[in-house]
């Protein structure tokens, strides 16, 4: 899965389009407990998610594997695949 287009929502939540078309949701605030992750519960700094396309990063660290991501997140249409 490559990731197309990220954007941070309130809530801890990342909105996902991939390159296949598919439209979802994944939630990070299950890994806020994780000492990796800690710096996230500062809704600024959650904010601050770049797209790697294969992973998401934020600026303390912390990084999603799209696999991950892809494990665990809840689609919620499938569009036309994104031109690559």
């Amino acid at each position: 899965m490559k990731i197309k287009q990220l954007q941070p929502q309130p809530n801890c939540i990342l909105s996902i389009v991939t390159d296949d078309g598919r439209i979802g949701s994944f939630n990070v605030s299950p890994y806020l407990k994780y000492e990796a992750f800690k710096d996230l519960q500062n809704p600024d700094e959650f904010m601050k998610v770049t797209n790697g396309d294969y992973f998401v990063e934020w600026d303390c660290g912390a990084d999603l594997s799209a696999d991950t991501i892809e494990a665990l997140w809840q689609v919620a249409e499938q569009v036309s695949p994104i031109a690559v």
